[in-house]
């Protein structure tokens, strides 16, 4: 079964239901109305081996932004849900991640703490439907509602797309290092004794 979480989110912006498998393979069913943020989602959940079944209903009509941004609130939450009380997971997870002329960093601190630095810049408003002003307020719902610290940066730029496909499959990668299991920890990874 694994570790999973279901949040469920109504509110007269959106409305969405997700689950997640921290010990999944990568299976996603997702739809959120926006194709290329579905397109980003899926490389998540395949790269960092999670299983995400994600349906949403939004305000398409209005823009994309809360239904970006709640989707990121209840990814978040099911994260931290998921995790529950974190003994034995190495809490720490990076990855440099290339796409084609595009390099990405990721750093994952499963703390407790919530915090958010983002460095992309993106020459393109759209990518899609999806605006790409908004993948740094999708990182921030998704690291403030998971209590995580949550760096990104965009190394070397390029091409648009690429450079948002980077963000979402390194995002993944360290967070799969970060909730994976060390057996030599036997507690929670920090001297307080609690993340």
């Amino acid at each position: 079964m694994g570790r999973t979480a279901t949040v469920v989110r109504k509110t007269k912006e959106t409305k969405i239901e997700l689950t997640l498998n921290l010990d999944g393979s990568g299976k996603a069913a997702i739809s959120t109305g926006i194709g290329f943020f579905d397109h980003m989602l899926e490389g998540f959940a395949r790269h960092g081996l999670f299983d995400l079944s994600l349906q949403v209903e939004g305000d398409l009509h209005v823009d994309s932004h809360h239904t970006i941004e709640d989707t990121g609130i209840v990814l978040g939450q099911a994260i931290r849900e998921a995790l529950g009380d974190k003994k034995g997971i190495c809490r720490y997870g990076d990855r440099i991640l290339p796409m084609d002329e595009v390099l990405v960093i990721a750093a994952v601190d499963l703390c407790g703490r919530p915090y958010l630095s983002f460095d992309a810049e993106f020459t393109a408003e759209r990518l899609g439907e999806m605006d790409t002003e908004m993948a740094r307020e999708f990182f921030y719902a998704v690291s403030y509602s998971a209590m995580m610290n949550l760096h990104l940066k965009v190394m070397t730029p390029g091409n648009n797309h690429h450079m948002m496909e980077a963000l979402f499959k390194a995002f993944a990668k360290a967070l799969d290092e970060a909730v994976s299991y060390d057996p030599r920890i036997q507690d929670v990874l920090s001297t307080k004794g609690s993340l």
